[in-house]
């Protein structure tokens, strides 16, 4: 049941390299230049850059920059898949046990703050949830009401809905899933923690902290070179897939507004635009996550 004990029989990682930053920041150039240095391998570490199919539109590596160091968990999931922080965890565990990479630096890279949060800290198991006790739950919320649903779980889960706002649908649905699949309250889950896979005190830990102005202009001009590229046709070939449309996958930006394109109901200037704004706002909300979130043992990184 969910992943506790992941890292059982993994030797903390000690003296790794840890890159954060927003969409755009030059992220991924700074990594592989470390790592021809360095003799380092790269390892992904940012939620969308897992998939498959969408590696235009999920700025991954490109052909000529794979070949300039080994790079791992880049693009090896389908889209079907909802992808989770554990068991990006869990593929990472597979790999510091690999033979083939002992000895070698590694270097994680991306703009997921909880993928880096997990990896130094550890991260709460959870049980897995059937799909009928999440879908009953979900419905009951609709009907309800998120605050009738705040009384039932202050019945039966006091701890908890007493954190809980009455008003945090999403989070009390969570926490009633949790005790109906489990049978223990979702607190009592969130105590527990794993051992972390890397040694956080004997890392280094880089934010990259870029202007805006130029941030803005970085990432109007990457979706520009996504478009020449033939980023259609990867929201053509994903959309083949007749995906949930709820998944991670098919919500990366870029396929909404593609999507509204490719029907016919915005012209490709509009989508654009949709897509740079969606890549502004998606930054800044990785910038506010690494400043309040990051500690100061984080070096800040100007670029």
């Amino acid at each position: 049941m969910g992943m506790s004990g992941y890292a059982g029989g993994v030797a903390m990682l000690k003296g790794a390299t840890l890159i954060a930053g927003p969409t755009a920041s030059g992220k991924t150039a700074r990594a592989i230049e470390l790592a021809e240095r360095s003799g380092a391998v790269i390892f992904n570490a940012d939620s969308m850059q897992v998939y498959s199919v969408l590696s235009l539109l999920t700025a991954r590596p490109s052909a000529e920059e794979l070949v300039r160091a080994p790079h791992h968990l880049f693009g090896h999931i389908h889209p079907s898949v909802s992808y989770s922080t554990g068991a990006w965890l869990r593929d990472v565990e597979k790999l510091l046990r690999d033979p083939r990479l002992e000895g070698r630096p590694v270097i994680f890279v991306g703009g997921t703050g909880l993928y880096f949060r997990g990896l130094t800290e550890g991260l709460s198991p959870m049980p897995d949830i059937p799909d009928e006790i999440r879908e009953g739950w979900r419905a009951r919320l609709a009907e309800e009401g998120a605050e009738a649903l705040h009384r039932l779980l202050a019945e039966r889960d006091p701890e908890t809905a007493a954190r809980l706002m009455p008003s945090d649908g999403q989070r009390i649905v969570r926490a009633l899933e949790v005790l109906d699949a489990s049978g223990r309250s979702i607190s009592s889950w969130q105590r527990e923690r794993s051992v972390p896979l890397v040694d956080g005190a004997g890392a280094e830990k880089i934010v990259l902290e870029p202007d805006r102005k130029v941030l803005a202009q970085r990432i109007s001009d990457r979706f520009d070179r996504m478009l020449e590229l033939g980023a259609i046709d990867e929201v053509k070939a994903l959309n083949s897939l007749n995906l949930d449309p709820r998944l991670p996958a098919a919500k990366a930006i870029g396929v909404p507004e593609l999507t509204a394109c490719l029907a016919g109901e915005i012209s490709l200037e509009e989508a654009a635009e949709r897509a740079k704004a969606a890549s502004r706002q998606y930054a800044k909300r990785q910038m506010t996550w690494f400043r309040h979130q990051l500690g100061p043992d984080w070096q800040r990184v100007p670029v």
